[in-house]
């Protein structure tokens, strides 16, 4: 696992150093930021290189594994990234230079996409009916530098629980807490994610037995100490062939770039998009949550003058 991730992170850094988003001689090399390999923003974004690669001349671009929303912000600023996934709670950090981020991050926004649910999954045979349960277990809050990573202490905190001395506290990836929760390791995992999210699914299909908790009783907490970026959501757990319905804290999507991308590439990035909308739905389902009305809601991010051209000529 860790030689096919450097091998990922080379070829990260390769892409970027061909081109970047202001497009080089030899035309725009683009490299998208997404996540984990069974996560949402892997599936979207090979979906997305696609489009852009068939519909922006002189453009090639690939979808890069990475840790997801911290670490994409990260490559962005560095230029070691054109185009990155994120939450918007971890843009807003970005933006305002608070928690991981020490410094106002140069990124802006091209769409608000859809929304990530925040998932607490409990393994076979371990008892936790909500987050405050997980007191003294061993739980994953997902990788360094994700998304999920920053909601899931966030949630913990607002449950009462310390996210550091509380838990017996592991960093997993999405496949490696799938695993680990499959071979009895981990009592517990968080991950944030669209629905489905394919490593949730094949952990429900081999151990049904497996929980998905309820987190509705945090919310409120995390309202009034964040903000009202987090949202609640229902999930139909038959989407994992589970039975039964939870209510957990939501969180929207941004699709990001760097602040110094060219204002044509941007809006042709924007435009792609939304006019290969059916074709990024046959890749995933939360491609459907696409609309220029929703897309431009990404503040406290600023969209880029490329993307704002683009949903001004659709008014």
């Amino acid at each position: 696992m860790k030689r096919i991730l450097a091998i990922v992170a080379a070829a990260v850094l390769t892409v970027a150093g061909c081109g970047g988003g202001a497009g080089g001689g030899s035309g725009n090399r683009l490299s998208i930021a997404t996540g984990g390999t069974t996560g949402v923003y892997y599936v979207y974004g090979g979906g997305l290189a696609k489009q852009l690669s068939s519909n922006i001349s002189d453009t090639q671009a690939t979808a890069s594994v990475t840790s997801a929303s911290v670490e994409n912000i990260k490559l962005l600023a560095s230029g070691k990234a054109d185009i990155g996934f994120s939450q918007a709670d971890t843009a807003a950090d970005a933006v305002n230079a608070k928690d991981t981020f020490t410094a106002k991050q140069p990124i802006k926004a091209i769409a608000r996409i859809y929304d990530n649910y925040a998932h607490v999954v409990v393994a076979p045979g371990v008892e936790a009916a909500k987050v405050a349960d997980l007191k003294g277990k061993r739980v994953s809050l997902g990788p360094a530098n994700s998304g999920t990573q920053v909601v899931a202490r966030r949630i913990l905190e607002a449950a009462g629980v310390n996210p550091d001395s509380g838990i017996t506290k592991q960093q997993l990836s999405i496949n490696e807490s799938v695993q680990a929760a499959k071979d009895g390791t981990i009592d517990a995992f968080f991950w944030v994610g669209g629905l489905p999210t394919a490593g949730i699914t094949d952990l429900a299909t081999s151990k049904p037995d497996m929980k998905l908790l309820d987190t509705s009783d945090v919310l409120e907490k995390m309202r009034a100490t964040y903000g009202e970026q987090y949202v609640p959501l229902d999930v139909d757990t038959s989407v994992y062939k589970l039975s039964g319905a939870i209510k957990t804290v939501g969180i929207a999507n941004l699709l990001l770039v760097p602040d110094s991308m060219d204002e044509q590439l941007a809006y042709d990035i924007t435009k792609t998009l939304f006019a290969k909308k059916a074709e990024l739905t046959a890749v995933h389902p939360e491609a459907e949550k696409l609309d220029v009305k929703l897309g431009q809601q990404v503040a406290p991010v600023e969209l880029h003058p490329g993307a704002a051209r683009y949903y001004k000529e659709q008014a």
